[in-house]
C-alpha cells in the first residue's frame, strides 16, 4: 500500500495535496484495492462549490458504486480546489495517522 507522506488524508479515503490555496484530490490506494477495477469515474464539473464532506465525484469499480467526498471547501477550478478555510486540513490526517487508521481497520 502506497501512503505518501506530505498528502493529508480523510477518513473517507481520499488524499489531498496542497498548493498554495489550491488543493488536488484524490483516491487512496487503499481505497482503490478495496474497491478492485475502477470501471468508471464521474468527475465534478469546473466552478461549482463544495463543502467539506459534500460527495462531489463517483467512482464505480466491479465491486461497487462509491462517492468521493471532498474533504476541505472550495470552488472546483479544472478539477481542483481552490481553498476557501485552509483551517479545515487541520481535521485531516497526516501520512503516519492515515496509516494507522488504516491498521485498525479504517472506519
Amino acid at each position: 500500500m502506497n501512503i505518501v507522506q506530505g498528502l493529508k488524508y480523510s477518513n473517507g479515503h481520499e488524499w489531498v495535496r496542497v498548493e498554495g490555496n489550491q488543493a488536488t484530490i484524490g483516491v487512496t490506494d487503499f481505497a482503490q484495492s478495496q474497491l478492485g477495477d475502477v470501471v468508471f469515474v464521474e468527475l465534478p464539473e469546473d466552478d461549482i462549490i463544495v463543502r467539506a464532506g459534500d460527495g462531489f465525484s463517483v467512482i464505480e469499480s466491479v465491486k461497487a458504486v462509491s462517492d468521493i467526498y471532498a474533504p476541505v471547501s472550495g470552488k472546483i477550478v479544472k478539477v481542483t480546489i481552490e481553498l476557501t478555510d485552509i483551517s479545515e486540513l487541520d481535521d485531516l490526517m497526516d501520512a503516519d495517522a492515515y496509516e494507522r487508521f488504516v491498521a485498525e481497520g479504517g472506519h
